[in-house]
């Protein structure tokens, strides 16, 4: 009913609705044309946006989704049961190699970190689930680790999800044959979990 409707909430979501495209980032111009507002209207409702972390300003002036969308939706069910399933072994194997385990996502041009696990050492790779960066190339999501390397594990692809990688991070001269079959036996282990729940 009309009474129930809020102005303000309503421009809030258009334009977040308007992000709803294969771009990862708008510009003012841009978000102007997709939503029918003015530049002034705009300025105002992203700044309310960016605040609470729905909307971000990269330094080009071009504006993205911040990581309260993405902290949201791992709340839907399927995402949960995900966390539920990966998390553990991602504990397990930051404890076993004293390395950062993350479960890392490709969306779009952007790979974002899903899950993570830190090892409990001072040296290590600071990495936090929503932490972005964008993708090197479709089969290299590792990001830029000035001293430090990162190890990667493709997972099975599934039909309407992302693509997914188990990564292991930290300080180059710690990271070797070792951690690298680790980091394997964590990935067939996540593999046989998987096609076991298929099956059943």
């Amino acid at each position: 009913m009309a009474q129930d409707r809020v102005e303000a909430v309503e421009r809030a979501l258009t334009v977040l609705e308007a992000f709803d495209v294969d771009r990862e980032a708008l510009s003012l111009a841009e978000l102007a044309q997709a939503t029918g507002f003015y530049k002034s209207t705009l300025l105002r409702l992203l700044g309310s946006l960016a605040r609470y972390d729905y909307v971000q300003r990269a330094h080009d002036g071009r504006w993205s989704l911040g990581s309260a969308p993405l902290r949201l939706a791992r709340r839907h069910p399927p995402s949960r049961q995900l966390t539920a399933r990966i998390q553990p072994l991602l504990e397990r194997l930051a404890a076993a190699t004293g390395e950062t385990a993350a479960l890392l996502e490709n969306h779009g041009r952007q790979v974002e970190c899903r899950l993570s696990a830190m090892p409990s050492v001072a040296l290590r790779h600071e990495l936090r689930p929503g932490s972005q960066w964008p993708l090197a190339t479709a089969d290299d999501p590792r990001p830029e680790l000035p001293g430090g390397k990162m190890l990667l594990q493709a997972l099975p692809g599934v039909p309407g999800e992302p693509r997914r990688w188990l990564s292991l991070s930290g300080p180059s001269s710690r990271l070797d044959a070792r951690s690298e079959a680790a980091l394997e036996a964590a990935r067939q282990e996540l593999t046989a979990v998987g096609e076991a729940e298929a099956t059943t």
